[in-house]
This record gives C-alpha cells, structure tokens and sequence, in this order.
C-alpha cells in the first residue's frame, strides 16, 4: 500500500510539530546558532552561573528534540526519501556538536568540594536539577581530570567499536543461505527465521535453524573475538573509572543497586523447575520424543488468534485497560482521536512498531498494524509507552521529565497484562483462553527467564575476563550451553547449534542492559495485580509512577506503585504467575 491511499485517520499528524518543510529549516537554522556553551566553561562554581547554564541547556535541548522528532518520524514514514535522510542526519550532527560543548560540565562540577555540591542540591533556585546534581555527587570519585575525561571520551568511539563491527557481520556479511519457503526460493534472514521458528512445519524450522547457526559457526571465531574486545572494553573503563566489576559501573550509573540485579537472578533461578516443567508439557502436547530448542515456539494452540480490525482492537484494549480509570481512557483514546498513531503498514514504512515522546509534544506511536493477537496487544504496548511519557512531561519539569531506560518498559508492561487478564476473564471460547495462556506462559519466559539467562550469562563472561582469562569460542559456548541446560531443563536437546546462540544476541553489546527487560515484566505484573486487587488507590499510586520522571532513582520510583525490587516479593509474584498460568493451561490440556 502506497501511503498516500492511507485514509488521514491512520496516520500520524507530524504538522503538531512543525506546519511544513519550511518551517523545520527555519527552526534547524535558528537553533545552530544556540551551540554556544564554550563561554561557561570555567564558571560553575556560584547558583547564578550554573543555573544561567542549565537554562541555556534546556532551551537548546527542548527545541533541538523538536526539530529531531520531525525529522525522526518524517524519515520512518518513508526511509528513501533522501530528503528525510538529509533531515535526520543534520539534527544528529548538531546534537553531537552541542554534546561535545558541554563536556566540560561534570568534571567542572566534580572538581567543586562536596560542600558546594552540597549547597547546590539545597539552593531552592536549583530545584528542578537536584538530582542530577546529587548524581554528579556520586560519580565524584569516579570522575576524572578534565584532560582525562576528554581522552575517556575520544576513546569511547574506537572502543564503541566492537557493536558496529557485530552489525556488520550481522546484518550484511553473515553469509545467510537460501531456503525453500512458502513455494519459492528465498533468502533466509533474521526475519524470516522468527516467521518460520513460530510456524508449524517442524522440518522447515529444523532446516532453518541448521541453517541459521551454520552461517554463524563459520564465523564464530570473529564473533567471539568481537565479544571479548567488548567485555575488554568495559573492563578498560571499569578499571579506569575505579570500579570493582563491569557490573558495578553499569549499575551505579543508572542508580540500581546490585542486589536488584543479583535478586532477579536468584529468584529466577530458584523456580527454573517450573520452566522445566512446561517445557516437559510443550513436548508431551507436541508429541514429540526428542524436543529441540527450535520447538519452543510455535504456539500451542492453533486457529485461536485474535483478528480484529484497528478500531476493534484499539476498543478492545480501552475495555481492558479499564481498570486504570477514565483519565487514563481518555487520554488514550486522544491517542487515536488527535493524530498520534500512524497504523497502517505501507512502501518504505520503518518496520516494527514504537513509541517517542518528548517534551513540550504529545507523543507519536508507529505501527504496522495487521490482525494479529500479537498487534492487538502491541497497540495496549505502545500507547503504554506513549501515556507514560505524556504524564512526566506534563507534570514534571524538563530537567526532571526524561525517565531512565530501567523503567522504560514497565507502563507498556502493565497495559499488556492488564489486557490479557481482562480476555481470560471474559472469553468463553475454551481455545481462545488456552491461547492466551500460552501467549502469557511465552511472554514470561521471552522476557523473565530468558532475559535473566542473558544476563547471567553476560555476568559471567565479564568476571571470567576480569579474572584475566581471555574469552574464546569455546568458554563462551560452555558458559552459555550451561545456562541453556540450567533454565530449560532436560526436556529439551541442548545440541552444539544452541551452544553458540549468544554469538547472535545484539543485546549483549549494550552489556548489562537486558536484565532491565526481566524487572521491568517484574514490576509491571505486581503494579497490574494490585490495581485489580486494590483499584482506586493502587491506581493513583500507579499514576505518582507515571508523573515520576527522573525525579529520584528507578527503584523508588516503582515503589510508589508499590513494586518493591529491594525484597523479593515481586520476584515471587512474576513466578507465581507463571505457575498460575502453567497450572490453568496444564488443566485444560488434560
């Protein structure tokens, strides 16, 4: 579909952001003008010469997002308009620019005494950045000279190296071969693989799976020394920062505490059996007498999917999500009526679906809508994601608005499993709700265990290089083929193919950034339960969240929804519902 055949009701409004063309490059003009932070430098030592910077600052950044926003999303409407292209890159190259005048604002503050920092945090005027200033606190012994800070950040691009080299072997030299599919010949892809591991020909997904991890095992080599540089990498910046572990650094620059981390993996650990054990009824339902790891997706449940057109499905989820009140309804339903969402999938489109949000704009949500049961709830994701952002731009200030990555999943969480509890409740067709388990059964394992296995594994390979043992393709693969076995039991054939997935995971070059997704699914499925259990009050908790921002650190941010990840009874719940899950779908399986 060409995206002028779109009716103008399933496309996003991009003039809320500017009118036209013209009036971006007006406002891309004025605002190249605004990189003038050089003549700070050297004077933030008094309230009034810092403040003066920070407001500067947040001019700059409020109207230079603006400008990327358009330019963002009028280059994924169509990817080959080079114009978009031209647009996109202009924006990205000034942000860079203005990036590297201001670099000399941390050191700066760093190098303060701890009393000024002090005095800062208290000064009223100072208000909406205390906590940005009480995290530059923090990162004082950790912070360098100037002259060493710019050296860090001149070494951050060749040592950043390593994820594109990954990209490019990736995305354009693999070497994928062909394979037989839907009666052609095509090439196999990392896309095509996901279609056809959760279609229902076991010997297509047995052929493609050996073809996937062929084309891997002949570079494995190369794959496993592009890992080790990055683990080396964080160890360099680890040690030079003066940390204790690469774990350490990750974790105390967004504010977490370890033991979230180490609580995740514990927990998890501990009900591991409860994966076996749906492993072990996933091969008795499929019938199988060997299981492989290429059987794990397929659904269970065949001719159940939801097939609803937009308007359907977008009703569908405002009568799930009802539970968080006629606020949070309305606001959603603006989503549809006011030009927020682009739906419909068309020439050139970005594929997949998002959300952005900035401040001073509503935000936008991408799909590619189709009728699907997995776009239904993508439409409840999203708008998750979007109303999220909506409520901290609107009551926070800028400084205090942009929420941190670790919660960045949790609103569009808690959408999704409000849904989904909502269609078990209701539906009366016995393979619809065994449909629905299997789906939350599979969500929980993707993001919760799955996630958690990542992470293990990304812990381990890090202390084995920080022990001073080199990283190679065979302890690598040992590390992993052992953590496959520990999570999903003997009911599945751990062969050498699965023993190299992690040469294949882009996750793993944003080190330590998976196991957000396992506390994220975590908190989001304590907040939904306790909105269906306590209502009114759970749901304003849940809202004093969603207006959080930055205000403080993540962890008690989800404690005023009352997801608290310093004890382990969130942990427990997310397992609980899995067990839950798995003994409804086991019962109506009998």
């Amino acid at each position: 579909m060409k995206r002028s055949e779109v009716p103008e009701q399933y496309k996003w409004r991009v003039s809320d952001v500017f009118p036209c063309d013209e009036a971006w490059e007006g406002a891309f003009s004025a605002l190249e003008s605004k990189v003038d932070f050089a003549k700070f430098k050297g004077t933030l030592h008094t309230v009034e010469n810092l403040l003066a910077f920070f407001k500067a600052d947040e001019a700059f950044s409020v109207e230079a997002m603006r400008v990327y926003l358009y330019a963002f999303l009028k280059h994924d409407e169509d990817i080959r308009v080079t114009k978009y292209n031209s647009y996109l890159g202009k924006i990205i190259s000034l942000l860079t620019r203005a990036g590297a005048e201001t670099a000399f604002v941390t050191p700066e503050l760093t190098a303060l005494p701890e009393e000024t920092l002090d005095s800062f945090i208290k000064d009223e005027r100072l208000a909406d950045y205390d906590y940005r200033l009480s995290r530059i606190k923090a990162s004082k012994k950790h912070t360098l000279s100037e002259r060493e800070e710019v050296i860090l950040a001149q070494s951050s691009e060749p040592l950043g190296l390593f994820s594109d080299v990954f990209d490019m072997l990736d995305n354009a030299e693999l070497g994928l071969p062909e394979i037989e599919f839907e009666g052609k010949k095509q090439q196999l892809t990392h896309g095509l693989y996901s279609v056809i591991m959760n279609g229902h020909d076991r010997a297509k997904r047995k052929e493609a799976y050996e073809l996937y991890y062929s084309a891997y095992r002949k570079i494995i080599g190369t794959l496993a020394t592009t890992y080790s540089g990055n683990v080396k990498a964080n160890i360099f910046f680890k040690t030079v920062r003066g940390y204790s572990s690469c774990l350490e650094k990750a974790l105390n620059e967004e504010d977490v505490s370890a033991d979230v981390y180490h609580r995740l993996v514990d927990c998890v650990n501990e009900y591991a059996p409860l994966m076996h054990r749906y492993m072990e009824l996933r091969k008795r339902l499929m019938g199988y007498d060997e299981m492989y790891m290429y059987d794990i997706y397929p659904s269970l449940v065949e001719g159940a999917e939801l097939k609803l057109s937009f308007e359907d499905a977008f009703d569908l989820c405002l009568k799930g999500l009802a539970p968080l009140g006629k606020e949070y309804l309305d606001l959603f339903r603006r989503g549809r009526e006011e030009g927020w969402i682009d739906v419909c999938e068309t020439e050139g489109k970005t594929g997949g679906a998002y959300s952005i949000g900035i401040y001073g704009n509503h935000p936008f949500v991408l799909l590619n809508y189709q009728k699907t049961t997995h776009d239904v709830f993508t439409i409840a994701h999203e708008m998750g994601h979007s109303l999220h952002s909506y409520y901290s731009n609107t009551f926070r200030p800028f400084a205090k608005s942009d929420y941190t990555i670790f919660v960045a999943e949790v609103a569009s969480t808690v959408n999704e499993v409000l849904l989904l509890k909502y269609l078990l409740k209701t539906s009366e067709d016995p393979a619809l709700k065994k449909y629905l388990l299997n789906y939350f059964m599979d969500m929980i394992r993707t993001t919760l265990f799955r996630q958690t296995q990542f992470a293990e594994f990304e812990e381990r390979a890090h202390a084995l290089a920080e022990s001073g043992e080199p990283l190679n393709k065979d302890n690598l693969s040992e590390i992993y083929l052992s953590l496959n076995k520990k999570y999903y039991g003997e009911a599945v054939v751990h062969d050498d193919n699965i023993a190299i997935e992690w040469a294949r995971i882009p996750h793993f070059y944003r080190s330590f950034y998976v196991y957000k997704y396992a506390t994220g699914i975590t908190a989001a499925i304590c907040i939904a339960n306790r909105i269906l259990k306590e209502g009114e009050t759970a749901v304003e908790d849940y809202k004093k969240f969603l207006k959080g921002g930055c205000s403080t650190d993540p962890v008690s941010l989800l404690k005023l929804a009352g997801a608290d990840l310093t004890q382990r009874a969130p942990f427990e719940a997310a397992m609980e519902e899995f067990k839950s899950a798995l003994d409804e779908f086991e019962a109506l399986n009998r």
